[in-house]
């Protein structure tokens, strides 16, 4: 017997291909992966690209309008823009979006998370479908029609409700009623708050019914009660998904045009008292004023929209940073 080939050392096998070699070798003969591939990338970059047009018009725009303004555009309290010289400034367009959307958010997010939890955990199957179902319909109705209904319903019964307000809390000033109509920000974040409703209950629905089953079976098995068994186990893993839902609806409050024009009584005034009427929105302002704009004023509402756009883009941003910045709030660490 040769020695030398008995103790010559016997090579280790070759390592089997990861899982990421095998999807890399297989995509590269796929001509569907290939095409696949193409298109969602081609997708992500014209998403970017759009974003950058609309950034780049609105910032160029605003440019020349901001270059013939008189006036401080973000902190003059008037609006000119086709007057000789221009005057105009953002100053009450930005206090009333922010507050009437702060508003509608503090409103319609616990009613929204209430209704999506009555609707997972609570209410038998087919009266959380008829309620589900209702709120569906909410969605679908324009924002006109909310407008109508708010001009028309809401503001002739609000007088009540602003009545209470100013005796018991007009001692702050902020809830201080002078009478008259009830055409303030504070409707304007009522009728928000309706809008954005099926927004934020739809979506923390549908992440609520994703929570995992077993664990709250075994909340159950251990005697917790069912308001613990959501406080303990839905709410954490559902957190992610109610704080993009509200992201949503606040996109949705801070843009809506048509139902706040509907009901607003404009002035560019700052008044202490939501229940003052006056104040105005960005998207109610560009409505109201573009028909009858000149180039100037024209160009300067595209100013004020760019505010606009660089306040949501800042809203979603830091949504996103509070979700990546605390990990307990992703639902695959529940």
């Amino acid at each position: 017997m040769d020695i030398s080939t008995q103790d010559a050392p016997v090579p280790p096998p070759a390592p089997a291909p990861s899982l990421e070699q095998k999807r890399a070798s297989r995509g590269a003969t796929r001509p569907g992966d290939r095409v696949f591939l193409g298109l969602s990338r081609g997708s992500g970059i014209l998403l970017l690209v759009i974003m950058a047009a609309i950034a780049g018009f609105l910032t160029y725009r605003a440019a020349l309008a901001i270059s013939e303004d008189e006036a401080n555009f973000l902190t003059s309290f008037e609006w000119d823009a086709n007057g000789t010289p221009p005057r105009f400034g953002i100053a009450v367009l930005a206090y009333g979006t922010v507050i009437s959307s702060v508003i509608a958010m503090v409103i319609a997010v616990p009613i929204s998370v209430g209704i999506a939890l009555f609707i997972t955990h609570y209410a038998p199957r087919r009266l959380g479908g008829v309620i589900s179902y209702v709120i569906d319909l909410l969605a679908a109705v324009p924002s006109i029609v909310y407008g109508l209904w708010g001009a028309l319903v809401l503001v002739p019964h609000l007088n009540g409700l602003y009545g209470w307000l100013d005796d018991y809390l007009g001692w702050t000033g902020v809830f201080e009623w002078q009478g008259g109509a009830a055409r303030s920000l504070f409707t304007v974040g009522i009728l928000l708050a309706i809008m954005i409703l099926p927004i934020v209950t739809n979506v923390s629905r549908e992440v609520f019914r994703q929570s995992p089953q077993m664990i709250e079976e075994a909340a159950l098995a251990l005697g917790a009660t069912r308001w613990e068994v959501i406080r303990m186990s839905v709410l954490p893993f559902g957190r992610s998904g109610v704080i993009s839902a509200s992201m949503l609806g606040l996109g949705r409050a801070l843009g809506e045009t048509m139902a706040v024009a509907t009901v607003l009584s404009p002035s560019f005034l700052i008044n202490a008292s939501l229940l003052d009427p006056g104040g105005g929105t960005f998207a109610q302002n560009i409505a109201s004023k573009f028909g009858e704009a000149t180039p100037v004023g024209r160009d300067a509402l595209i100013a004020s929209g760019l505010v606009l756009f660089v306040i949501t883009l800042l809203v979603n941003g830091a949504a996103r940073a509070i979700i990546a910045r605390r990990k307990e709030y992703s639902g695959a660490n529940a």
